[in-house]
């Protein structure tokens, strides 16, 4: 039984470190470059990209935070009026993610930051793309790799709730 669960575990960590290494970015409902907002602007991350309670998940401002800018910002501009709409309209921005943690990882957002790992780490050179595409191995090796490095726990039950 062991065998087949640790075969089953290698085998969905395949198939997820190939779904991370998708090389385009996927398309998304409005144009946003990271290298104006975070790189020339100088944005931090936590500003668009807030990490509530507990803790696990960094989120997406809705699209009323942007308008506090885009008001009077490129107002005219087609892109920022659909924007707006939203705004107006209290709907989210269906943005499409780049990257997704798998259920069967726990994974913690928070506990990385205060340990002193970066956005950067893990999502790449934001701050120098207009396009996010997945850059980085998050892959299970390479999270193994990074925790190697780091001097953190490669323990199956760091990361995975381990069967009964």
């Amino acid at each position: 039984m062991k065998a087949r669960g640790a075969a089953a575990l290698a085998g969905a960590a395949l198939l997820w470190a190939a779904l991370l290494h998708a090389d385009d970015a996927p398309p998304q409902p409005l144009p946003f470059s990271h290298k104006t907002h975070a790189g020339t602007m100088k944005l931090a991350c936590k500003m668009c990209h807030p990490n509530p309670d507990p803790g696990e998940t960094e989120t997406i401002v809705g699209a009323a935070v942007c308008m506090t800018c885009h008001s009077a910002i490129k107002a005219d501009s087609p892109d920022i009026k659909r924007l707006a709409a939203y705004a107006r309209e209290g709907r989210p921005v269906p943005w499409v993610r780049v990257y997704q943690i798998p259920s069967w990882v726990d994974f913690s957002h928070r506990a990385h930051l205060e340990k002193g790992n970066t956005c950067q780490d893990c999502h790449g050179p934001v701050a120098e793309r207009d396009q996010l595409a997945r850059e980085t191995d998050l892959s299970m090796g390479g999270c193994m790799n990074c925790h190697k490095a780091r001097k953190a726990s490669v323990g199956c039950g760091f990361c995975h709730e381990e069967p009964h």
